[in-house]
């Protein structure tokens, strides 16, 4: 498990729920979109980070 990865996509997640939070707030629909997308980001970080590690476990 790479810890740093999975630090900076729990921190996209965070910035991308505040800024679609922000957006419904003010009704700027590209903040919406767009923290809609840094929490997609964040979700495939995840996953990726997951795979490697079962990848690195059948490995051992």
């Amino acid at each position: 498990m790479r810890l740093p990865e999975r630090v900076k996509a729990n921190v996209e997640n965070l910035e991308g729920k505040t800024q679609e939070a922000f957006g419904n707030l003010t009704g700027d629909r590209q903040d919406q979109i767009v923290g809609k997308a840094k929490q997609v980001e964040s979700k495939t970080r995840n996953l990726m980070e997951d795979a490697k590690d079962k990848v690195k476990g059948m490995l051992k």
